[in-house]
């Protein structure tokens, strides 16, 4: 993995302008600041008031989350009440977007999402679709990449290089939406280690620096650990003239949604006034609680709580070079959770609990944190040196 540079500031990249409704992101407009609706889509009245909270905290986009055709009826009403830029998140259905088209202002695809669904139909065709889809409408396009759901083909060309295959599925996806003319689209490539995320981003800018970035480290976890990860991130990338948009993403309850829209503005704030903060003593060693944001595809609210009571229920672990995962869906539960030596993939009524890709059983959620400790300590004994030999 390359080292990071000491953070230097650069001229902005000369990315090209994509305009997102009344919003433009790139091509020298100001940094944009995003979040996601955190609560369930088909809960209209929920869902309109959380888009309005994440407007009063200063967003300037606001993505909702689309996996079913109630969802799209749910989407409608809630384009009807509200007035922000709204983006929408397809899930594995791709062909949701031409129902959804017509309430929004930019839709985001996944790579690896895309390959799976239709296997038998080329990925070129997918993406052609989606693209007639969102001129027809005067939609703009997000690539969105993150690192535990590239798909198999770019996963099998880099063995071992995680990053690479990230950034080849987006220079892919690149090329094949340039060849259909189409080049309203902005790219994000993300990952739980903000590391990754600035080796993947640097390298993408290098191949394009035309296309806007969406900055953003997922996974990122609990304040004030998430905040500092997403800071790092940002302050190497965006000093470096890296990035036209950005999102932080944290555990939080959904009425402290806006607090993601602050930590953006404040970030970006201390950055262009040259503040950069320092990286606390050891930051990024020994145990490392890694969670999903709080989002509407969230298959139970109890999954916020159990975040926190992991991140204190092990912090007598924190010597430990120890990853614990904790996802709140099945989007992300089942492949985000792998790459973690414990992870917890939060159902709608109990916790699948993972040593690495090995599933050890489905726990209540008043139940699971028992035999989460018994896990770790077990971690924890195999990795204690063994003592000297007399």
């Amino acid at each position: 993995m390359t080292s990071l540079h000491l953070v230097e500031r650069r001229p902005r990249n000369p990315t090209r302008a994509v305009r997102v409704g009344a919003l433009t992101i790139g091509g020298g407009a100001p940094i944009a600041v995003q979040s996601m609706a955190a609560t369930r889509t088909q809960d209209v009245a929920a869902t309109t008031r959380q888009v309005q909270l994440l407007e009063a905290a200063g967003a300037d986009l606001v993505r909702i989350a689309v996996d079913s055709r109630k969802d799209v009826e749910a989407l409608a009403e809630i384009r009807a009440r509200t007035r922000v830029p709204l983006s929408v998140d397809l899930q594995e259905n791709y062909r949701l977007a031409e129902l959804v088209a017509p309430h929004v202002d930019k839709i985001r695809y996944n790579p690896g999402h895309l390959y799976h669904h239709e296997r038998d139909k080329p990925v070129r065709d997918k993406v052609a679709f989606l693209a007639a889809v969102a001129e027809r409408h005067d939609c703009a396009l997000r690539v969105g990449v993150n690192c535990g759901s590239v798909d198999p083909v770019q996963t099998a060309a880099h063995a071992g290089d995680d990053v690479g295959a990230m950034v080849a599925s987006a220079l892919e996806h690149c090329a094949l939406l340039d060849a259909l003319g189409f080049t309203r689209y902005v790219v994000s490539l993300k990952d739980s280690d903000w590391r990754n995320v600035v080796e993947g981003n640097r390298h993408f800018a290098a191949e394009r620096p035309d296309v806007p970035l969406h900055l953003g480290v997922t996974e990122a976890g609990m304040p004030p650990d998430g905040v500092i990860k997403t800071r790092i991130a940002f302050e190497q990338l965006l000093a470096a003239g890296i990035g036209d948009t950005i999102r932080v993403s944290l555990t939080l309850p959904f009425e402290q949604k806006g607090e993601e829209i602050a930590a953006g503005r404040g970030i970006l704030a201390d950055i262009a006034a040259g503040r950069f903060r320092s990286v606390p003593p050891r930051f990024g060693e020994g145990l490392n609680i890694i969670s999903c944001p709080s989002c509407s595809r969230v298959e139970n609210e109890a999954f916020i709580e159990l975040a926190r009571q992991v991140k204190e229920q092990t912090a007598y672990a924190q010597a430990h070079a120890i990853t614990i995962a904790v996802m709140g869906c099945r989007v992300n539960g089942p492949g985000e959770t792998n790459d973690a030596d414990l992870g917890l993939w939060c159902g709608p009524v109990a916790v699948n609990l993972k040593r690495g890709a090995t599933e050890l059983g489905a726990y209540p959620y008043d139940q699971v944190l028992d035999r989460l400790r018994v896990e770790l300590d077990a971690l924890i004994a195999e990795r204690k040196p063994s003592p000297p030999a007399p």
